[in-house]
């Protein structure tokens, strides 16, 4: 069985910066896609970046130049550095984990609130 558990959310002004942390318990980190997810309300949840075990990475658009996604497999831990934040970047992120063999995220965290004011 796969945990994840997040931390690092907050509120902050437009422009500051948050790193999320996400700790994964239970299974062979390195056999382990990780991905942020986001969900603003009354919107859908979103992927925001993703990392697979050789640290490649993927940004969405809405993102791509402001986050980087990485790991640190001696730790079992991934971070999102949000950098020049944004009023629309407002939402619960959420830490997921599938497993290399799979293609659905099947692992996910309880979720942390970032709220940026402008």
């Amino acid at each position: 069985q796969v945990e994840l558990a997040e931390s690092g959310g907050g509120s902050v002004q437009a422009g500051d910066s948050l790193r999320l942390s996400c700790a994964f318990l239970g299974r062979t980190f390195s056999m382990y896609v990780m991905g942020w997810f986001r969900q603003a309300p009354g919107k859908e949840r979103e992927l925001v970046a993703q990392i697979t075990s050789g640290s490649s990475t993927y940004e969405s658009d809405s993102v791509k130049g402001r986050f980087t996604l990485s790991r640190d497999n001696a730790r079992n831990t991934v971070y999102l550095q949000m950098n020049s934040l944004k009023p629309e970047d407002t939402a619960v992120y959420y830490c997921a984990a599938k497993h290399i063999s799979t293609s659905e995220f099947g692992y996910w965290g309880q979720g942390t609130q970032v709220t940026v004011s402008s």
